[in-house]
């Protein structure tokens, strides 16, 4: 069965956002180091790269990027659009390549290639997106006992990890910041597919925003988007950014695919076949976007070559015994 319509439009926007976003970290850091090569580094403190029009580019980049992403929830199911968000991993590094002359190592360029394979996979056997014909349909499927059990779960999940876990543990294991980020990352997707679906009705003529389940939705996504910021920013302060990026994509990704299981109930309509190959591309983009961010510092050190065979100098003169 081929691609929908909607699904190749959200494809399309899913892939832009991945270009723009993975092109607007490159040209930010492109401003930071011009920057602090005139003023104090971002890293001690300073403000100069709020100057530096190359700074200004990337954010205006990021924002473009992300109201791709924000559109491509309105046009297809999330098992599509979330795992595509490694390739802005793959824009990211072959551009750090080029411009930055950050090395690209071997086995990173092998991890950009299961990042490919993986995608690809699970564009070819991605679910048909629902037509929904206004809010209130997504509102009965948010309503529905399993994803009202489901939302119950995380909601208590990240009571537990703020009020118990964040005072004990919070500065020496990840997984309490970035777990509070990704299970409530599940629902801010949610609520963004269901804001983006009331807008692109709205756009077509079918005004949404009379209903009072919009606003819902609208006040769902704001409070779990200040939710994630501030722990990410806590996580980001506190643990290595190379170990943060791999786990919090793995797990983002994880929960959000579930949620929408649960609410959209995606699956129900393909063959075990589809979805078992959804998966095992889901893994593959999984290992690719480790193999890159585990390798990614390799190429910073000069190459060191393996000394499987020396050739001997015939010219050489023979030393004396």
């Amino acid at each position: 069965m081929g691609m929908s319509i909607d699904n190749v439009r959200g494809l399309v926007m899913a892939v832009s956002s991945s270009i723009f976003i993975g092109s607007s970290f490159i040209i930010k850091k492109k401003g930071l180091k011009k920057a602090g090569a005139t003023g104090t580094r971002a890293g001690q403190g300073g403000h100069s790269y709020l100057y530096e029009p190359w700074w200004w580019a990337g954010m205006i980049t990021m924002i473009v990027g992300e109201i791709a992403n924000f559109a491509a929830y309105a046009y297809a199911p999330a098992v599509l659009v979330t795992p595509l968000g490694a390739l802005s991993i793959i824009f990211s590094a072959v551009l750090a390549h080029f411009i930055l002359e950050e090395r690209l190592h071997i086995f990173g360029v092998l991890g950009c290639a299961l990042c490919v394979v993986g995608s690809t996979t699970i564009v070819l056997h991605a679910p048909q997106e629902r037509n929904i014909e206004s809010v209130k349909e997504v509102w009965q499927l948010a309503t529905e006992p399993g994803f009202l059990a489901y939302t119950l779960l995380i909601l208590i999940l990240v009571a537990v990890l703020i009020f118990r876990y964040v005072p004990r543990y919070g500065q020496t294991h990840l997984i309490v910041y970035v777990g509070i980020c990704s299970l409530m990352g599940s629902l801010t997707v949610m609520g963004v597919k269901a804001v983006g679906i009331a807008l692109k009705l709205s756009f077509s003529g079918m005004n949404q925003f009379k209903y009072y389940q919009t606003w819902v939705f609208t006040f769902v996504v704001t409070f779990c988007c200040l939710l994630q910021v501030n722990y990410l920013n806590k996580a980001l302060d506190t643990f290595n950014t190379a170990v943060i990026s791999p786990v919090y994509y793995v797990m983002f990704t994880t929960f959000t695919i579930i949620a929408s299981m649960i609410m959209f109930k995606e699956w129900d309509s393909q063959a075990a076949a589809d979805i078992a190959t959804e998966l095992c591309g889901f893994v593959t983009i999984l290992s690719g976007t480790f193999l890159l961010h585990k390798t990614k510092d390799m190429g910073k050190s000069p190459s060191v070559r393996s000394p499987v065979f020396t050739s001997p100098d015939l010219n050489a003169t023979p030393d004396s015994k």
